[in-house]
């Protein structure tokens, strides 16, 4: 039976995975400020359920999975990248929307963004290696049983919402203050940035 130690333990290196600002971070804010909360969350969500798909592969040992992901590298990065390309030039020249027109799209846009989050999460096959890598560490003495798996799993599962919850509280708190100067200001610096990882990603393909 895995312990609540190995949960705990897995939540913490799940929350220390998701903590560093990268691509998804700063996409997650800009959608927080943007259209609410629910679109942050719904960010948070679909990364964190790559992870877990990613992780249960990993733990699992499908191997054949595993092996077509990591044999199509540099595809999968050149389509990540020219996707954060995509979505920081929209995000540099889009303008700000008031409260009332972000609600209307409320719907349409969490599912998009959780779309969205899923699809940039899954194109990063180098997470395999990682969770590989973090079962080794943190899996108990013994054989590795789907019960340690699937424990292990839901650990850096909820370590992770818990993060994106956490952060998007902290953007959504101060969205109200930032006048339509300010979230112009912030799209700009959000679409250079995501922009500036897209090129990055594009480089790593070729």
């Amino acid at each position: 039976m895995p312990s609540a130690g190995l949960f705990f333990t897995a939540a913490g290196v799940g929350l220390a995975v998701a903590a560093p600002v990268g691509p998804m971070g700063m996409l997650c804010i800009r959608r927080a400020l943007a259209e609410g909360p629910r679109a942050g969350l719904a960010i948070g969500f679909g990364i964190a359920c790559g992870d877990a798909i990613y992780g249960l592969v990993a733990a699992l040992g499908m191997v054949s999975v595993s092996q077509f992901m990591l044999a199509y590298d540099k595809p999968l990065h050149l389509v990540a990248g020219l996707f954060l390309l995509y979505l920081g030039i929209r995000t540099f020249l889009q303008k700000p929307a008031d409260d009332a027109a972000a609600m209307n799209g409320a719907s349409a846009g969490t599912a998009r963004a959780f779309a969205s989050s899923l699809l940039l999460t899954l194109t990063n096959p180098q997470t395999i290696i990682m969770f590989a890598a973090l079962f080794a560490t943190l899996a108990p003495r013994g054989p590795f049983s789907s019960s340690v798996a699937l424990t292990t799993v839901l650990g850096v599962f909820c370590g992770s919402i818990a993060w994106w919850c956490v952060l998007v509280a902290m953007v959504s708190g101060a969205r109200h203050a930032l006048g339509a100067r300010v979230r112009r200001l912030i799209d700009r610096v959000a679409g250079f940035a995501l922009a500036a990882f897209g090129v990055a990603e594009i480089r790593r393909s070729v």
